[in-house]
């Protein structure tokens, strides 16, 4: 399975927070509405311009989009 850079969860939180269907969001990126299932299911990725409009879609950041950060093993 290819790795993804977006958080699946994060991009369907925010969509429905927004008050968005998924269709609602593909119109403002400019994707189908497969597109935006096929990434909040994980199955699909979504390259960074594709990112930003989805960002601006959800009027929140890139980073916002993204799985948090890894927290850095502390030596035992």
């Amino acid at each position: 399975m290819k790795a993804h850079y977006q958080d699946p969860v994060q991009i369907r939180r925010r969509r429905i927070e927004a008050g968005l269907t998924q269709e609602g969001l593909g119109k403002k990126a400019k994707v189908s509405k497969a597109h935006i299932s096929m990434i909040e299911r994980g199955a699909a990725g979504a390259s960074a311009p594709l990112l930003s409009r989805l960002a601006e879609a959800l009027e929140c950041e890139v980073a916002d989009l993204m799985p948090p950060p890894i927290p850095a093993s502390v030596p035992a």
